[in-house]
Order: C-alpha cells, then sequence, then structure tokens
C-alpha cells in the first residue's frame, strides 16, 4: 500500500506570500502556528519579487523584516493544487503534503489580462508584467528597443524599470483617453503619494513618447525584430522594436476560491467587511478581491490576519483606510475601461487559446466557455485558461468554467507522488 501523504497540523494556512499574505500572516502570528505558502523560492510575490532586499522600497523592506520577526513559517516552493474547507493539499520539492488548518487565508493575487491581436504570440511579444519579472529576475534588457501598450497604472513603473535597465524605449501606449487619465489622476487628491509616484516613474522614463487613446492593431516579425503598427490619433503609426510588451490591466486570481466552494462574482472572490469568505473558515485579500494595489493589500492582509487569529473588528484595524482603496480601486475599474476597438482586433485567424492552438474562427460567441471546451479544447491546455479566459469574457463575456485540481501546472513525478497519496491502493 502506498504511503498515505504527510500531514502538518498549522493554525492559520495563508496562501500567497504578497504583500497581502505577508501582511496577514504577521497579524496572525502570535500564539497561532501560522504557515505561509507560495510557489515562489522567495516572499514578495510579483509587485516585490526580488534578488536582494535591497532592491525593493522602504515599506516592502520593513514587511519582510516583520516576517522574519514573526513566528511564521514561509514554505517557499510549494504549489497548492487542492483547497478545501479545514486542508490545503500542496506539491513540493520534497514531494506532497497536506495541512489541516482551523483557518486558511486566500492572498493569491491576481495575474495580467491579454487582448489576442494579430501577432501576439511571436517571439518577442510578451506581458508587461511578464517583462518587469524578467527585469527583476536580472534579464538584461540594456540597447533593446521597447514598447509598451495597453492599459493601467502599471505601464508608467514597468516604463521607468526598463530606462533603468539601460533600453530604449521607443514608446508607451495607453488605451485610455487623456481626458479618463485626467480625470483619474484628479480623484487622487486623497492620496497625492500616487500622483508623486506616477511622475516619479515619467521622470524615469526620459523622452519616451506617452501616447493616449492608441494600441496595437498588428504585430509581424521581420529580419530587423518587430514591426508594430500603432493605431492612434494622429492615425496609424507603424513602430520598430525588438520587444512589445503588453497588458490590459489585472484580473483576480481566484481559481482556488472556486475549489473551495468560495463565492466568486464579477471575477473576484466575495468577502463581507471582516474578509470573511462565503465559507467558514476561509478568508481572502488582496488582488483576489479586486484591483486595488499594494496599499490596499497590505490593509486586507492585516485585517484578515486578525479575524484568523479571533481577535476579531478592533478599533486599531485601518477600516477608513480601506474604505479609501477601495475608491481607488473602484476608479481604476471605470477610468481605464477597456474600449470596444481593443476588444475586436482578433481576426478569425487569430489564436485565442495559445495552449490547444484554438484560433478565434473556430469559436461560436454564442457557446459559453464550457462548450468552447468541448467543442475545440479551449481553455484546457496547462494554463488551464488563465490567459485566454479573461481574453473570452473581454470578447464575449464568457464566464469561467470551474476550477479542476490540481489547481495549477505542477511536475509530472509530483502529481503521481500526489495523486498516490491521496488515493493510496492496494499493490
Amino acid at each position: 500500500m502506498s504511503s498515505p501523504m504527510p500531514e502538518r497540523e498549522a493554525d492559520v494556512v495563508v496562501i500567497g506570500a504578497g504583500p497581502a499574505g505577508i501582511a496577514a500572516a504577521c497579524s496572525a502570528a502570535g500564539g497561532r502556528r501560522v504557515v505561509l505558502l507560495d510557489s515562489s523560492v522567495r516572499p514578495g510575490g510579483q509587485i516585490w519579487r526580488h534578488r536582494s532586499p535591497d532592491s525593493l522600497g522602504p515599506a516592502a523592506r520593513r514587511w519582510l523584516h516583520r516576517l522574519q520577526c514573526h513566528s511564521v513559517c514561509f514554505e517557499g516552493r510549494h504549489t497548492v493544487t487542492e483547497v478545501e474547507r479545514g486542508r490545503v493539499a500542496c506539491t513540493a520539492p520534497s514531494g506532497a503534503v497536506t495541512f489541516r488548518p482551523e483557518t486558511i487565508v486566500l492572498a493569491t493575487g491576481a495575474r495580467e489580462r491579454y487582448l489576442p491581436f494579430p501577432g501576439w504570440t511571436l517571439p518577442g511579444v510578451l506581458g508587461v508584467g511578464g517583462l518587469q519579472a524578467l527585469i527583476k529576475e536580472g534579464a538584461t534588457v540594456a540597447g533593446l528597443r521597447i514598447l509598451l501598450a495597453g492599459s493601467g497604472p502599471l505601464l508608467l513603473p514597468v516604463a521607468a524599470a526598463c530606462a533603468d535597465a539601460g533600453a530604449e524605449l521607443v514608446g508607451c501606449a495607453e488605451q485610455a483617453s487623456a481626458t479618463e487619465l485626467a480625470r483619474f489622476a484628479a480623484g487622487l487628491w486623497r492620496d497625492p503619494r500616487k500622483l508623486l509616484d506616477a511622475a516619479r516613474y515619467r521622470f524615469k522614463a526620459g523622452n519616451c513618447a506617452f501616447r493616449t487613446a492608441s494600441w496595437v492593431r498588428r504585430v509581424e516579425r521581420t529580419d530587423a525584430g518587430l514591426s508594430v503598427e500603432l493605431v492612434t490619433p494622429a492615425g496609424m503609426q507603424r513602430i520598430a522594436c525588438d520587444l512589445l510588451a503588453t497588458g490590459f490591466g489585472l484580473v483576480p486570481s481566484t481559481e482556488l476560491a472556486q475549489q473551495a466552494g468560495c463565492a466568486v462574482a464579477d471575477g473576484r472572490i466575495v468577502i463581507n467587511d471582516r474578509q470573511e469568505t462565503t465559507m467558514p473558515g476561509i478568508l481572502a485579500a488582496g488582488e483576489s478581491t479586486g484591483i486595488g494595489g499594494a496599499d490596499a493589500a497590505l490593509i486586507e492582509g492585516r485585517i484578515a490576519g486578525a479575524m484568523a487569529a479571533g481577535r476579531g473588528m478592533t478599533h486599531e484595524l485601518p477600516l477608513a483606510e480601506r474604505a479609501g482603496h477601495q475608491r481607488f480601486a473602484a476608479a481604476l475599474e471605470r477610468h481605464f475601461a477597456l474600449r470596444s476597438e481593443v476588444r475586436g482586433l482578433a481576426t478569425p485567424d487569430t489564436i485565442i487559446c495559445r495552449c490547444e492552438d484554438v484560433r478565434l474562427g473556430s469559436l461560436d460567441p454564442a457557446w459559453g466557455s464550457r462548450y468552447a471546451k468541448l467543442m475545440t479544447r479551449a481553455g484546457m491546455g496547462p494554463c488551464q485558461g488563465r490567459v485566454c479566459g479573461p481574453a473570452l469574457k473581454a470578447l464575449y463575456g464568457w464566464e469561467t468554467d470551474a476550477c479542476r485540481i490540481p489547481a495549477f501546472p505542477v511536475p509530472l513525478g509530483r502529481l503521481l507522488t500526489h495523486c498516490l497519496t491521496t488515493n493510496p491502493t492496494e499493490e
């Protein structure tokens, strides 16, 4: 008979070691056995991704220091495959392991939203956040001509990071109009620090041309690199570059919440004022509950951690600050809403599902995601619809189908071990 999957006791398991997860773990610690899980080697998540803490800002360094000082067990390189009330199953380099916590905090963050256009799968075309991650991990972009295009506040910090890394920025295209950007900026009077950050990033980006109401129409590969057709208010422009990074905002990562039976609405985990989901014993914090940035994630994490520790809603928790960040999140969604033009860039021959090589012409808008899987396998590849799912929702309004086990790709050897130890049989 196969040996049973190793089990570990914990009072609180926090899934995701970004700002929300770190804050939740620190807040829950102190007399509680807290385990913080993440698939990365180091805590920090995408926004605080680093090789050395010295490369991070003061706030990130403070929180990472707090994490070290608290009695939190951080487990890196742990991929969570299954979540249900009172149980978290994951795979690690040492094999499969199950945690049996009293409370689970989902701090699973968000991922980029890609919108397909002709040529978006070519070598040299990648995500804005993906480019940022590569630079943070030490990738060399010095001397490369880089064009950024898409929507949302992430464009400016990535432009600044590219410039700092020695790249030649040939342009930054934002699909939102100048009027919407001005309205968004005017609403930041409550938090001038965000305006100062934007100004600092814009200064670091140098003389890079920042175009509003502009987007990529198509891209082609040439002997000299990439040739990009850019729609602008002044008409169509053709720009040559070595790398094109696109991204149309972020979408919450809700797979584990769906798997655990938590309600999800409008693409985000449903929570109450105490960060509790609709499933008892499971809380959620950060971008998985709505896109609001690192500051909002930290506040939600602190509240979720306090609730997980059994301290309840005390007067010490920053509830008013959370409300302010919720207003900011609503403004993000309103002013950077996708234009109809960028939703309709794909042609019938454009690949929609990269994993299964499914083209737009193979899909019927009347189907829905489940029927599309049956007919074309769209969304059934290794990414499990994490790339094409949000794109198809933007194009056709299709809701994401249920999350299957395992929730995330794992090496076949680990998955086999996971299956054998989960369902031991007589040999």
